[in-house]
């Protein structure tokens, strides 16, 4: 069976559910900040490991660029949530943004009929 796919806000929810199971709750934003460079910087040691010119060392764990971009989002899901930012407005007035300021920054690719 096909699990149903979750919109941005059910996400947000689903981790504030998460979270608040627990009397720690959401950590600062300074600690989060942090959790946050550090989620990133896992990140870029996969995606060098991966395609950069770092191969890993014999006895690292395996771990891939999904799981570590997993970890990033949810951190993301975690701050927003943890300041009461509603990701999907965050996300429509940034779309706006590319689609009017930056409309004409890139080459565009032709199409083609």
């Amino acid at each position: 069976m096909e699990q149903k796919k979750k919109n941005l806000q059910e996400i947000q929810q689903e981790v504030d559910q998460y979270i608040s199971q627990f009397k720690e709750g959401y950590f600062s934003p300074l600690a989060m900040m942090a959790r946050m460079s550090e989620e990133v910087g896992e990140l870029a040691r996969e995606i060098n490991h991966h395609y950069g010119e770092k191969p890993k060392k014999t006895d690292e764990g395996e771990k891939t660029v999904e799981e570590e971009l997993g970890d990033v989002f949810f951190i993301v899901l975690c701050f927003a949530n943890s300041l009461g930012i509603d990701l999907q407005e965050a996300f429509d007035r940034i779309m706006h943004k590319f689609n009017t300021r930056d409309k004409d920054r890139w080459t565009k690719i032709e199409e083609t009929e």
